[in-house]
């Protein structure tokens, strides 16, 4: 067993988020292990640019409420507690509601060979996250 203490908690590269957001690491598996876990707080009106994983992503809500939208349109809002399976290769983004703060953790595992899954892409529209938060 080993305890590891919390991390220190980084804001979030603006070339790949809208607003503020804030990531804490929670574990970042070293081989066999490809397990990714971090706590993601964004800020009311913050969200990820459209992106994808090669192995998906589980995101598990903490506090808060969000939204979380693919390609096809589609959109869910997300509340503390709720947890969205986003599977490999499928383009999507994630963030807070206009109007309140959203946590979660996002859970990944890296690729076979320990390399990032994350393929990052353009920004989301505003009028298109706006309209999001409307439904």
């Amino acid at each position: 067993m080993e305890l590891k203490p919390v991390g220190p908690t980084a804001k979030a590269p603006a070339e790949r988020f809208t607003g503020d957001v804030y990531l804490t690491m929670i574990h970042d598996g070293e081989a066999p292990s490809r397990l990714n876990i971090a706590l993601v707080r964004f800020t009311p009106g913050a969200h990820t640019n459209w992106h994808h994983h090669d192995v998906g992503q589980t995101l598990h809500v903490t506090e808060g409420v969000g939204l979380v939208g693919t390609r096809d349109g589609s959109v869910v809002r997300v509340r503390a507690g709720d947890t969205v399976v986003c599977p490999p290769g499928e383009e999507h983004w994630h963030g807070a509601a206009v109007d309140t703060l959203m946590s979660h953790l996002t859970i990944v595992e890296k690729n076979t060979d320990g390399s990032d899954p994350t393929t990052w892409l353009e920004p989301v529209p505003d009028a298109d996250y706006r309209a999001a938060d409307q439904r």
